[in-house]
């Protein structure tokens, strides 16, 4: 595993390690390079918060939308 932030990353070998550099606001990525946890204290800017907001009401409508559709067919 490694943590990575910014431009400095380490091998994290335990758990325990993990959870320490978590704690230091490092991202844990497994071996094939995915994240496999992400640090705590993270944020978001509210500008993308409204934006997924918007996306998400969005989607929900048009899946309503289609199974409604798909409904109708059967």
């Amino acid at each position: 595993m490694k943590a990575i932030k910014g431009n400095k990353a380490y091998t994290v070998n335990t758990a325990e390690e993990a959870k320490a550099f978590k704690a230091q606001g490092f991202d844990i990525y497994d071996d094939n390079g995915k994240i496999k946890e992400h640090a705590l204290g993270k944020t978001v800017s509210l500008e993308k918060y409204e934006a997924l907001e918007k996306e998400n009401e969005k989607l929900k409508a048009e899946n309503k939308k289609l199974k409604a559709d798909g409904k109708d067919k059967e």
